[in-house]
C-alpha cells in the first residue's frame, strides 16, 4: 500500500479506487480508513488520527458524507441514480463525500453506464471506493478510470498473530497450536479467521485448545497423511483402507483430509525441486526430504491432481466415506508398477553388493566415533531407509549387534518396515548377520543428517559472505541501491 500512503501523504489524489480480492482480505476496512485518512480533521494524511469527530463517527458507522453501498442488493440502475445525483451536492461536515461500493461487479449494465458518466467527469468533493471479489466482470470502461490495488491472501503468520492479540485483549487463555490450526483453516481470509476463533471459544468453554478446535475443524493429523503416502509407495490397499475407518471413528472430514493431502503434496514437489524451499527448522522437514526421496515428480503431479479431483467431487459421491476412499483407491489405481516413475538414483545405489562379499577388516568391531557415518555413506540405500540411517547414530556395536539411535523429532522413522530393509542393506554390505535395534531417545547432534546439515549451513554462509564482500556488488548496493536476495545464493557444487 506504498502507492496510496505516498498519493495521501503528497496529496496526489485520484478520484477513483477500485480494491479487489478475495473476501475476508480487508477490502472495506481498507476503504473506511482511506475514508477517515480523507477526512480526518488534521489534514489530508495516512496516519489518520482516529480520535477527531470525522474519524469517530466513521468507526461508528454514522458519518453522513460516507455512503456506503452493497452492489449485491443494489443492482438496478435507479439507486444507481440516486446516489449519483446526491454525489453532485457538497459534503455536509466532511472534506470529501466518500462512496463505498461492496461487490461493485454485481452492478447492472445499465448502473455501470449510469457510473460511468459520473467517472468521467468527477465533481472535485467526491471520491469513489470500489470494492470487488471478481474484477472480470467489471466493464473495461470503468476499470480504466479506476486506480486499481489487489489485496492479497493474508498470511498465516500474520493471522495467527492478530488472532494471539485479540485473545490477549480479551483475556482468553489459548494454545499456540490451536491458533496455528485457525489461521490454517481461514485460506488468507482475516474476517473467517475471526469467525472461527468466536466459534472456537465457545466451542472450547471460553478457552481455546488444539483438542477442541481440530474436533471443531474436523482437522486432519499429519499422522495420518504420512501413513495414507506410506502405505501407497507399499502399494498396500488395505492399510489405506484402515486409515479411513480410523479417521471416520473419530468424525474427520473427509474433504479437508483431501486439501490437506494436497497441500502435503504440494511441499513435498517443493522438496523435490527447490529443496531450501521447505525449512530445515521446518517440523515436517524430515518426512517431506523422505516421500520426496521415495516419490518419483510424476507420480507427485498424478497424486496431487487426484486428490483436487477427488476434493471437487467428494459432494457428487454417495457419503464422503465413499468419496475419500474412491480417491485413494484411484491414487492406488495409477501409481506405477515397480516405482519406474521415482527418481533416478545413481547406478551405485542401484546396484546390490554380493550377498558373501568379504567384510571390512574392522567391521566386527565397535567403531570409533563418526565410523557409522562413514559405513551409512558406502551404503545402497533408497527412500525412508536411507532417511532412516542418516537420523541414527551409533549407541554400541559387538557380537554382531547393531545398537542405534534416533531423536524424539524423527521417531517416525522407526517403522518395522524401514528397520528391515535397513537391517538387509547392512548384511549384504558386511557380508555377516546383523541384529539390529534402533531405539528413540536423546542424541549427541551428530547423526549423518545432522551433520550434513551443518555441512550445508557452512557452505551457505561462505557464498553469503564472498557475495556480501564482493566489491562489484557492494558498488551496486550503494550505488544503485540495489539489494541481495539472500534466497537466491547458492553454494558453488
Amino acid at each position: 500500500m506504498r502507492a496510496l500512503t505516498n498519493a495521501l501523504t503528497q496529496q496526489r489524489l485520484h478520484h477513483a479506487y477500485l480494491f479487489t480480492g478475495t473476501r475476508g482480505v480487508g477490502k472495506t476496512t481498507l476503504a473506511r480508513i482511506i475514508a477517515k485518512a480523507l477526512n480526518c480533521e488534521i489534514g489530508i494524511t495516512a496516519e489518520p488520527c482516529g480520535k477527531c469527530a470525522p474519524c469517530v463517527e466513521i468507526d461508528a458507522g454514522r458519518f453522513v458524507d460516507l455512503i456506503e453501498l452493497d452492489a449485491a442488493s443494489n443492482t438496478q440502475v435507479d439507486n444507481m441514480r440516486d446516489l449519483l445525483e446526491n454525489a453532485l451536492y457538497a459534503p455536509t461536515t466532511g472534506r470529501f463525500k466518500v462512496y463505498i461500493i461492496d461487490e461493485v461487479h454485481m452492478l447492472s449494465r445499465s448502473a455501470f453506464n449510469a457510473m460511468l458518466k459520473t467517472l468521467e467527469e468527477p465533481p472535485g468533493h467526491v471520491k469513489f471506493i470500489l470494492a470487488t471479489t471478481d474484477p472480470q466482470k467489471i466493464p473495461v470502461t470503468v476499470l480504466s478510470r479506476c486506480l486499481q490495488f489487489n489485496l492479497k491472501r493474508i498470511p498465516q503468520p500474520q493471522i495467527k498473530a492478530q488472532l494471539k492479540k485479540v485473545l490477549e485483549l480479551e483475556d482468553v487463555a489459548c494454545e499456540d497450536e490451536a491458533l496455528t490450526l485457525l489461521a490454517r483453516a481461514a485460506h488468507g481470509s482475516m474476517r473467517d479467521s475471526l469467525s472461527l476463533l468466536d466459534q472456537a471459544i465457545a466451542h472450547g468453554g471460553g478457552r481455546v485448545e488444539q483438542q477442541a478446535v481440530r474436533a471443531m475443524l474436523g482437522s486432519v493429523e499429519q499422522e495420518y497423511l504420512h501413513d495414507i503416502l506410506s502405505a501407497l509407495t507399499k502399494r498396500d490397499g488395505a492399510a489405506m483402507l484402515a486409515v479411513a475407518d480410523r479417521m471416520a471413528e473419530r468424525s474427520l472430514s473427509f474433504e479437508i483430509a483431501l486439501q490437506e493431502l494436497a497441500t502435503f503434496l504440494h511441499r513435498i514437489a517443493l522438496a523435490q525441486m527447490v529443496p531450501d524451499a521447505v525449512a530445515a527448522d521446518d517440523p515436517q522437514h524430515v518426512v517431506i526430504a523422505a516421500f520426496a526421496a521415495e516419490l518419483g515428480a510424476e507420480e507427485i503431479q498424478l497424486l496431487y491432481q487426484i486428490a483436487l479431483h477427488g476434493r471437487q467431487d467428494i459432494g457428487l459421491a454417495p457419503d464422503d466415506y465413499a468419496g475419500f476412499t474412491m480417491t485413494l483407491m484411484r491414487m492406488l489405481a495409477f501409481m506405477p508398477e515397480g516405482g519406474s516413475l521415482r527418481p533416478e538414483r545413481p547406478a551405485a545405489a542401484e546396484s546390490k553388493a554380493p550377498v558373501r562379499a568379504s567384510p571390512p577388516p574392522d567391521s566386527k568391531k565397535k567403531p570409533a566415533d563418526g565410523d557409522w557415518n562413514a559405513l551409512v555413506s558406502r551404503l545402497p540405500l533408497a527412500g525412508m531407509e536411507r532417511m532412516l540411517a542418516h537420523n541414527c547414530e551409533l549407541v554400541a556395536w559387538h557380537d554382531g549387534a547393531i545398537e542405534l539411535r534416533v531423536p524424539h523429532a524423527q521417531r517416525h522413522l522407526v517403522e518395522r518396515a524401514y528397520q528391515n530393509r535397513l537391517k538387509l542393506a547392512l548384511e549384504q554390505h558386511l557380508g555377516t548377520g546383523v541384529r539390529l535395534e534402533i531405539s528413540v531417545g536423546a542424541v549427541g547432534g551428530n547423526t549423518l543428517a545432522a551433520v550434513q546439515e551443518r555441512e550445508n549451513q557452512q557452505r551457505q554462509s561462505e557464498a553469503a559472505a564472498a557475495i556480501d564482500g564482493d566489491p562489484f556488488v557492494r558498488e551496486l548496493i550503494e550505488q544503485l541501491d540495489a539489494r541481495v536476495l539472500s534466497s537466491t545464493i547458492k553454494p558453488v557444487p
